[in-house]
């Protein structure tokens, strides 16, 4: 019963559309800006960075909370039964930001959410998702596309977790592979949601983020 509810909980938290809570509160209907898209990314483009900032970190909290909290309630370190119900939590924060409830089911891509998951789920996916935070700060950096910097996190993630779990000692994939299972299937749905964003890449009309602008 703690786990249900934590895990309906978790959904209804994900499902809170932050980027369109921000730019209403600035007399904006970000579904009519830019990509229409209710993320940061959007954000900057309707209201500029410190907005977005603020737009990301609370779509992280979205999936670091629930999970972090089932975390605690579990053993430690957690069985393979406890992981499950980790992992459930964790989804339903990445389900509701993706399809909420609360705005017909159209909602963002899951990145900033999925991010705050992986954060809270320690050790397995903490490390791993600051070096897939690191990639994905690299690319944002040299190539300035934020969906690109967002598929390289996601292949990144699980890459990093398989490297983890082969190197520490007392971690083996028999016990842990709901972990690396969830950690497949998660960037799996990230990259699906960026599948319009990796058509305008290969087309070259992708929109590039901290692009300096030239007076006229």
């Amino acid at each position: 019963m703690t786990f249900a509810a934590l895990i309906l909980g978790a959904y209804l938290l994900g499902s809170i559309p932050f980027g369109l809570i921000i730019a209403k509160a600035h007399g904006k209907d970000l579904r009519k800006i830019g990509s229409g898209n209710i993320g940061a990314t959007n954000i900057a483009r309707a209201l500029g960075t410190k907005w977005a900032y603020l737009c990301f970190c609370l779509d992280v909290l979205k999936g670091l909370l629930p999970t972090a909290a089932a975390v605690l309630i579990c053993s430690a370190p957690p069985t393979t039964c406890e992981l499950f119900l980790i992992l459930l939590t964790g989804s339903a924060a990445i389900i509701g930001h993706i399809f909420p409830a609360y705005v017909k089911f159209r909602g963002g891509k899951g990145v900033a959410t999925s991010f705050g998951v992986a954060l809270g789920l320690w050790p397995y996916y903490t490390v791993c998702a600051v070096i897939a935070l690191a990639v994905w700060v690299l690319f944002v950096l040299v190539w300035r596309y934020v969906s690109l910097a967002s598929i390289a996190a996601a292949v990144i993630f699980p890459a990093a977790l398989v490297a983890a779990i082969a190197l520490a000692p007392n971690w083996h994939f028999a016990d842990l592979w709901p972990l690396l299972t969830a950690a497949i299937a998660i960037p799996v749905i990230v990259i699906v949601r960026h599948r319009q964003n990796f058509r305008r890449l290969l087309d070259g009309t992708e929109s590039k983020i901290l692009q300096r602008r030239t007076s006229p």
